[in-house]
C-alpha cells in the first residue's frame, strides 16, 4: 500500500502542492480591506478570453453632470500575487483601480489571468497578450457589446501598468509590442509603469539577502518562482530574469517609455534598480523612482494613502509626458 501524498509546497495554507502533483487552493480568504465606494467611478466586468473564461473589470470615471463626454486614456492594470494569487475582484486590486481611474481621470481595464501552479508560465503572459488583443478588437468595433467602453476611450493613448508579477508581465509586453507596434493598430501603447516588478535570478542581490518584509520573505519569493516557472527551469529563465543568459538582448529591442517605481525596503528593490540602470545605459527611455522606507505593496495595498498620492502624481506626469 502506497503512502499518502505529502505537501511539498505550502503558500500560507491557501495554496498547497502535493507530491502526487495535486493542488489544494483555498479561496476563502478573509481580506482586511473592504471595497471602497468611489461614486464618480462606475465599473463592470467583461469576458475577454472565452476559452479560459477570463474576465476583465472596466472602471470608468463618470462625467460631471451636463458636461460633454471626453475621451480618456486607457490604463490596463495587471495585478500582482507571485503569479499564484490575485484577481480583479480582490478588494485591494479593485480599490487600486478605482483610485487610478478617479485620480488620473482615465479608464482602467484590469484583466485576470490564469494562475500557477495549475497554469505555469507563460500562461499568464499569454492571457495578458489576449487582453490587449481584446482592447484592439474593441477599438475596431462599433457593436453594442463594446459600447460601454468604446466612445469613452482614446485608443491612441493606452498605458500598461503592472504591480509585482503584473510588473513582470508589463515588461514582457513592452518587449513584445515594442517591436510589433504596427501589429496593435488601431490602438497605440504609449508607455509602461512597473510597480516593484517581480524579477528573479539565481544570484542573490543585497536587498534579497536583507531582512524580510512584513508580508514578504525570500523564501516566499523562491516558492512563487518554483510554483510558477515551467517545470525544470530556474530563476534565470527569461520569464524571470530580463538579463538572464537566454533572455533577449535588450539593446536590440525597441522599448516604449517605462516608469519603474519601488519601495526602498523591498526585497525586490535591487532587481528593479538594476533593471532601470541597465536599460538607461542602453539609451532606453526609462525613469526610476524609489520611495524611501516603503515595503512591497505600498501603493496597490493602500491606494488612498499620502505616499500613494505622491506615486499617483508621478504616474500622472508620466502619462501626460507620453501622451503628446
Amino acid at each position: 500500500m502506497g503512502s499518502l501524498p505529502r505537501i511539498v509546497e505550502d503558500c500560507m495554507g491557501f495554496l498547497q502542492l502535493y507530491s502526487d502533483g495535486s493542488i489544494y487552493r483555498n479561496n476563502d480568504i478573509k481580506f482586511k480591506d473592504s471595497v471602497v465606494e468611489d461614486q464618480p467611478v462606475i465599473f463592470k466586468d467583461s469576458l475577454f478570453h472565452k476559452s479560459f473564461d477570463l474576465y476583465l473589470r472596466i472602471f470608468k470615471p463618470q462625467p460631471s453632470s451636463g458636461s460633454e463626454i471626453t475621451k480618456r486614456p486607457l490604463v490596463m492594470f495587471f495585478h500582482g500575487g507571485g503569479f499564484c494569487f490575485g484577481s480583479r475582484t480582490w478588494p485591494h486590486v479593485h480599490n487600486c483601480c478605482v483610485r487610478l481611474a478617479s485620480r488620473l481621470r482615465v479608464v482602467v481595464a484590469a484583466p485576470d489571468y490564469r494562475l500557477a501552479p495549475e497554469h505555469r508560465l507563460p500562461a499568464a503572459l499569454d492571457d495578458a497578450v489576449e487582453a490587449v488583443r481584446w482592447v484592439q478588437r474593441v477599438a475596431s468595433s462599433t457593436g453594442e457589446d463594446y459600447a460601454w467602453l468604446n466612445g469613452y476611450v482614446d485608443f491612441d493613448r493606452v498605458f500598461i501598468v503592472g504591480d509585482s508579477s503584473g510588473g513582470n508581465i508589463a515588461h514582457h509586453l513592452a518587449v513584445r509590442f515594442g517591436s510589433e507596434a504596427r501589429d496593435l493598430d488601431p490602438i497605440r501603447v504609449r508607455g509602461y509603469v512597473l510597480l516593484a516588478p517581480f524579477f528573479g535570478g539565481e544570484a542573490r542581490t543585497n536587498s534579497e539577502e536583507g531582512p524580510p518584509e512584513e508580508v514578504l520573505s525570500i523564501e516566499m519569493l523562491d516558492r512563487f518562482w518554483r510554483l510558477s516557472m515551467p517545470v525544470g527551469k530556474n530563476r534565470d529563465h527569461p520569464l524571470a530574469n530580463p538579463f538572464g543568459p537566454e533572455s533577449p538582448d535588450p539593446a536590440q529591442v525597441k522599448l516604449d517609455p517605462i516608469l519603474v517605481m519601488v519601495g526602498g525596503r523591498e526585497l525586490l528593490k535591487d532587481r528593479a534598480k538594476d533593471y532601470a540602470e541597465k536599460l538607461k545605459e542602453l539609451g532606453k527611455n526609462i525613469e526610476y523612482v524609489e520611495f524611501e522606507g516603503r515595503e512591497h505593496g505600498f501603493f496597490s495595498h493602500d491606494s488612498y494613502s499620502d505616499v500613494a498620492e505622491e506615486a499617483l502624481q508621478i504616474i500622472q506626469r508620466f502619462l501626460l509626458r507620453n501622451s503628446a
